[in-house]
C-alpha cells in the first residue's frame, strides 16, 4: 500500500465517521416529543472531536512521511489556521462569515488534504477564541473540512483567470446553503413541537417524508440566514479570490511540493 493510498484512506475514513455521526440518529429511536436541541450529541460529541483529531494527525503525518507536504507547509497551514480562525470573528448581516473562502482557496490550490486540516482545524481554534465549544464543534469542523476538501475537485481553470474566479464565487455561493443544511443535522432529529410536526423528524417516516419536512424545516428556519452567509461568500471571492490564489501558487512553488488534488 502506498503512502499516498494511505492517505486517501485516512481522509475517506474521516469523511464516512463525520457521514455516520450526521445521520446515526435517523436510526437509532430517539424519545417522543423531545425538545432538547441544544444538549443534542452531548454524549458523543467528545468522543467524536478525539476520533477527528485521531484522523487529522493522521493525515499531516502521512502527508509528511510521504514527502508530499514537508514542515515549511505545516507553518503554512498553522499560519492560515490562525488567520482564518480570526477572519470568523469578522461581524456581518445575518449568517455571514469569512471563515470558509480560505478553505475553498487553500483546498482548490494545495489538495484534498489540506482543504480538509484547513477547514476544520480553523474551527476548533475559533471556537477556543471564542466563538463558543459545545457538541455542535465536530460537527462544524467536519462540514468545513469537507468544504475545502471538495474545493480540491474542482477543474483547475488558472490559464482562464476570470473564468477561475467566477467557478469558485459560484461554488462557496453553493456551499454557504450547503453548510447550514448539513449543520442542522446535528440537533434536527432531536427537537419535535406538537404545534408543528410538518416541519419535524419522527420516528417510523420514510425516506421521502423526512425529506419534505426537513425541506420545509430549512426553508422556515434556516434559508433566510444562510443567504447571508452564501453572499458573503461570493462576494469575498470574488474581490480577493485572484489575489489571494496568486499568493498561495507563490507560496507552493518556493517551497516545492506536490498537490494531489484528486483525493488527497
Amino acid at each position: 500500500m502506498t503512502r499516498r493510498t494511505l492517505n486517501a484512506i485516512v481522509l475517506a475514513a474521516a469523511s464516512l465517521v463525520g457521514v455516520a455521526a450526521f445521520l446515526y440518529p435517523f436510526f437509532v429511536p430517539q424519545p417522543a416529543n423531545s425538545v432538547h436541541g441544544a444538549l443534542s450529541h452531548s454524549g458523543d460529541a467528545p468522543f467524536l472531536f478525539i476520533i477527528l483529531m485521531v484522523f487529522c494527525l493522521g493525515a499531516v503525518l502521512t502527508n509528511l512521511s510521504s514527502g508530499q507536504i514537508n514542515s515549511k507547509i505545516i507553518a503554512v497551514l498553522g499560519i492560515l489556521t490562525a488567520v482564518n480562525a480570526v477572519l470568523r470573528a469578522v461581524p456581518g448581516p445575518a449568517g455571514f462569515a469569512a471563515v470558509f473562502f480560505l478553505p475553498i482557496l487553500a483546498g482548490y490550490c494545495y489538495g484534498a488534504t489540506f482543504g480538509f486540516l484547513l477547514g476544520a482545524l480553523s474551527l476548533l481554534v475559533s471556537a477556543l477564541m471564542g466563538a463558543g465549544v459545545g457538541p455542535w464543534l465536530p460537527f462544524q469542523m467536519f462540514a468545513t473540512g469537507w468544504i475545502g476538501m471538495a474545493s480540491a475537485w474542482l477543474p483547475d481553470l488558472r490559464r482562464w483567470p476570470r473564468l477561475e474566479v467566477t467557478m469558485l464565487t459560484v461554488w462557496g455561493l453553493g456551499w454557504g446553503f450547503a453548510f447550514g443544511a448539513m449543520m442542522n443535522l446535528w440537533f434536527w432529529p432531536f427537537v419535535f413541537d406538537p404545534t408543528q410536526t410538518a416541519i419535524y423528524w419522527q420516528p417510523g417516516l420514510g425516506a421521502i417524508e423526512t425529506l419534505k419536512r426537513y425541506a420545509a424545516f430549512y426553508v422556515i428556519t434556516s434559508l433566510w440566514w444562510d443567504v447571508g452567509r452564501a453572499a458573503g461568500n461570493a462576494l469575498l471571492l470574488l474581490l480577493f479570490g485572484a489575489p489571494i490564489l496568486r499568493l498561495l501558487r507563490r507560496f507552493r512553488a518556493r517551497f516545492q511540493f506536490q498537490v494531489q488534488s484528486l483525493i488527497v
